[in-house]
């Protein structure tokens, strides 16, 4: 399924616009991500959560949204804090820009997208489906999702053949992959290509989604951001099941 064969298409042109003059291309982008699989511990030292959001941001459309969760927490967890470079793929999920050339997502769209990738995760039994993470922030949360729907995680450096070399150790065979961001877990989305397994992915601003079945607009570099859009999903999911939720977002949050 990956490869965009179906209304789950998240794909356009991948040019990346940043808020100023320039251009990044995508070539610069992948070159990024080829940085982070081979550096993973100075990629975690450098990554930084945005400077706290001030609460009156505009962060969606003046149409009425019934929220999962009301506006100001996702306010308060940065989740609609983007990059200052925007991808023509992620133009449809960005609300405005600031005038600190910060791009701001979509929020409603956010919230949208949660419910359309637990409508999704609910035609796969909970051990067929694995998260990967090697976003700092993104571990934590990730492995509690897999606790809370019952699924598999692989955080940090995701160890190559881990989806298609069957001698491996630690080989695998899910159905459906979860990624914090396609960039830093471009080893694991690229795997999943080359067996045709379908994508969800955590996209920032900055994120090119040709290899992506399914995108959830957010800021994924901040630990709050993406401990509720974590916590979210796995509510989410458990619901499609009938399940009732069993964690609270304190249990998403760490401490680093």
């Amino acid at each position: 399924m990956s490869g965009n064969d179906n209304e789950g298409l998240d794909a356009s042109e991948s040019d990346v616009e940043p808020a100023g003059d320039g251009v990044v291309t995508e070539e610069a982008e992948s070159a990024e991500a080829e940085t982070t699989e081979e550096a993973p511990a100075e990629a975690d030292a450098a990554e930084a959560e945005p400077d706290e959001p001030a609460m009156d941001e505009d962060v969606m459309s003046d149409e009425e949204a019934d929220l999962l969760i009301p506006v100001e927490d996702y306010l308060g967890a940065g989740v609609h804090i983007g990059t200052q470079q925007k991808t023509n793929d992620m133009s449809r999920f960005i609300h405005r820009v600031r005038t600190d050339g910060l791009y701001v997502l979509d929020v409603s769209m956010t919230d949208s997208r949660i419910r359309t990738a637990a409508d999704f995760l609910e035609n796969y039994d909970p051990e067929q489906i694995l998260v990967a993470s090697s976003r700092q922030y993104g571990r934590f949360p990730a492995e509690k999702f897999a606790e809370a729907v019952g699924a598999r995680a692989r955080t940090g450096r995701f160890i190559p053949g881990t989806l298609t070399n069957p001698k491996y150790d630690g080989y695998i065979e899910p159905d459906v992959v979860v990624v914090t961001d396609p960039i830093g877990d471009s080893q694991a989305v690229k795997e999943a290509i080359t067996v045709g397994i379908p994508v969800i992915a955590m996209c920032d601003s900055n994120n090119t989604t040709s290899n992506v079945d399914l995108v959830v607009p957010t800021n994924n570099k901040g630990r709050k951001a993406l401990s509720v859009v974590y916590w979210l999903l796995a509510n989410e999911t458990l619901d499609r099941r009938g399940a009732d939720p069993a964690y609270g977002l304190e249990d998403f949050e760490s401490d680093i």
